[in-house]
């Protein structure tokens, strides 16, 4: 009886040998993925009437038609979300937006990954308008961040670990204000709050993170260089750990930095999409971001900066490879023109 009690030798298991063993004998990983982030994504009200169709419904794939195919090959597609999403109207723009829940139909479309959704637009429509953004993304498989239905969606998406590619990435995201409506109560809304940030970052699973990403809504609106407060930030987020930066909020395309021991920072990439048409701000810049990482661990970037232009009356979202040989009247090609000008002397591209 005592030797029954006994397995025999060949069947005993050392899960903890084992482990060491296989970490031992695996092979240095290594990764690459896409990277593609977009501006703001905004809806003022000739953008949802031109989204509007004869039977009601709202449409707006002809908006992104030209520009859907970056995203689409992506392993990672970003957007800044600048508006709230509603399955009803009445729909409303500038000042507070409210927005038909077919633009998220549009982003899955595309295959968006990741909403933004930390601006100053975030709490235009109060707490209601909060948790139905929040319902209509989760209902399109639409990952966010940066706002939050209540303390255990925070605990839940506060730090965005997405994996593509082979690499792992967090996203945090900020805004530095809601235009001076208070955050609903209850709801919860990441401000650029230093304390807080750091908090954040030190929070981020490492083994869950070969790259960090903070998403920032920042700086002054119009101004096409950043400033010394967004640098500042900039800096801060280094020290704790950030590699890639994407700025928005200024309505302008800025320069962006490939700093020189790794990483990027992108200070604002301007308007994806809306119905400001004063110089500057008919456009912005989509980044095409290669992330490789190396068997020591390192990553390395490759970035490749796209300048677009929206054309109305249907709001499209003109590339240059587009844009360059697409029939338009006299007057759109002059501004389009312009803006691409303007763009590329800024960037030095």
């Amino acid at each position: 009886m005592l030797a029954a009690a006994f397995a025999p030798l060949s069947l005993v298991s050392f899960p903890e040998a084992e482990t060491v063993a296989a970490a031992k004998n695996a092979a240095p990983r290594v990764g690459r993925a896409r990277i593609v982030a977009a501006g703001d994504l905004m809806q003022h009200m000739p953008q949802v009437s031109a989204a509007r169709r004869s039977d009601g419904r709202y449409d707006y794939r002809e908006s992104f038609r030209h520009v859907a195919r970056y995203f689409r090959e992506a392993d990672l597609a970003i957007v800044n979300l600048e508006t709230t999403l509603s399955d009803e109207g009445p729909y409303s723009g500038y000042p507070c937006f409210r927005s038909p829940s077919a633009v998220a139909d549009a982003m899955r479309d595309m295959n968006i990954d990741l909403a933004l959704m930390a601006n100053n637009h975030c709490c235009d429509r109060g707490a209601r308008g909060i948790v139905s953004t929040a319902d209509i993304l989760d209902s399109r498989g639409i990952a966010r961040t940066g706002v939050y239905r209540d303390s255990l969606d925070y605990a839940s998406n506060n730090v965005a670990y997405l994996e593509r590619g082979g690499i792992a990435f967090a996203v945090v995201n900020y805004t530095y204000g809601t235009n001076g409506i208070p955050v609903p109560r209850g709801t919860i809304v990441n401000l650029l709050d230093t304390v807080a940030m750091a908090r954040d970052l030190a929070s981020i699973d490492r083994r869950r993170a070969d790259c960090v990403i903070a998403a920032v809504h920042w700086g002054n609106e119009y101004e096409r260089r950043p400033n010394a407060e967004q640098r500042a930030v900039a800096a801060f987020l280094k020290r704790h750990g950030v590699d890639l930066i994407i700025g928005s909020h200024p309505h302008v395309a800025q320069p962006f930095e490939m700093e020189s021991d790794g990483g990027v920072t992108l200070y604002s990439l301007g308007n994806f999409v809306s119905n400001q048409r004063k110089r500057y701000c008919a456009g912005g810049l989509v980044a095409v971001i290669d992330v490789t990482l190396a068997p020591d661990g390192e990553l390395s970037y490759s970035t490749d900066i796209v300048p677009v232009w929206v054309m109305c009356p249907d709001y499209a979202i003109l590339p240059p490879e587009v844009g360059d040989t697409l029939r338009m009247s006299a007057d759109s090609r002059r501004a389009y023109e312009r803006f691409m000008s303007d763009t590329r002397e800024l960037l030095g591209i």
